[in-house]
């Protein structure tokens, strides 16, 4: 089973994460953003993963650090499950539509850390979530997970459906990019022999 829990705490929040990459999509999630918690169980269903994420946060500010924080401490619990890399796909990709919205999420487990994220939100929030923040997630998760992740929204006019084919096509993303690849069994997916 390639699983790991980590715990991050700081002044600003306090965190658990528990991930299992060989799980069934089931999730315990409480960060106390509602439509955040929404769209970590997309990640969780869609990427096939069990995830059980708490976050204490200074919401009593905004949200900006518990979202943050949670994309940092997922990345540090995706890097510690996959290990070495040997024998994965390393690379993944998923386009999601969901009614008019349609986003596409490309993901390379590099070890070169890496954002690159075009997406117009059409409203700067949905329920109490910023949508400025989920940049903010996706770049915590880069840095920590040591991936290269592009994330494209290339069509939508309805936030949540925007927001939403993000989240699963991440899921699905990097679903396959975690999945063994049983012709490159034990063998790093790279000619420099080491990611």
């Amino acid at each position: 089973m390639r699983t790991a829990q980590v715990t991050r705490n700081t002044k600003e929040t306090r965190i658990s994460v528990s991930v299992n990459l060989d799980g069934t999509g089931q999730a315990k999630l409480h960060t106390g953003i509602g439509f955040f918690d929404h769209m970590l169980d997309q990640i969780a269903r869609h990427g096939l993963m069990d995830l059980d994420i708490h976050c204490e946060g200074d919401l009593h500010i905004d949200g900006h650090h518990t979202v943050e924080d949670v994309g940092i401490t997922l990345g540090m619990a995706v890097a510690q499950a996959v290990g070495d890399k040997a024998g994965l796909t390393r690379y993944g990709h998923s386009y999601v539509p969901l009614d008019e919205a349609l986003s596409r999420v490309v993901i390379d487990l590099s070890g070169r850390p890496g954002l690159h994220m075009d997406v117009k939100f059409t409203s700067g929030s949905i329920g109490a979530f910023d949508t400025q923040l989920a940049f903010e997630f996706f770049q915590g998760f880069a840095n920590l997970a040591l991936a290269t992740v592009h994330i494209d929204n290339l069509k939508g006019h309805n936030a949540h459906h925007q927001c939403e084919t993000i989240f699963k096509a991440f899921g699905r993303a990097l679903r396959m990019a975690t999945t063994p690849d049983p012709r490159s069994a034990g063998v790093i997916p790279s000619t420099k022999g080491s990611l």
